[in-house]
């Protein structure tokens, strides 16, 4: 499919498999680089939406690294898990050193 004939939520899916494995970004981060600031919650509900899309949803957190997306996963702890299966420390559902593993669409893509 060509990039102008995708959804939102497609586009959003297209940018979230591109964050590097060890790495997390932002609902608002891929809403800004989708030339959408305003549109994190949409990004989120297309998170929400994202199960069996081969779609690394446990990369994306809020602006403060929490896990906001948690009960979207199969288990309250999972995301946690997946997240620090990739060498990412989360205390009391956030990530540690968020600004060291921040991935910014809008500077790496």
């Amino acid at each position: 499919m060509k990039p102008e004939t995708l959804s939102f939520f497609e586009k959003v899916y297209e940018v979230a498999k591109q964050i590097p494995s060890g790495r997390v970004t932002s609902y608002g981060a891929i809403a800004k680089y989708l030339g959408a600031a305003r549109s994190a919650r949409m990004v989120g509900y297309a998170m929400n939406g994202s199960t069996g899309k081969d779609v690394p949803a446990h990369r994306v957190v809020n602006r403060f690294g929490l896990l906001t997306g948690k009960f979207h996963f199969e288990g309250s702890s999972h995301m946690q898990q997946l997240l620090e299966s990739e060498g990412i420390r989360v205390r009391d559902n956030q990530v540690q050193d968020f600004e060291k593993v921040f991935w910014d669409p809008s500077k790496e893509l």
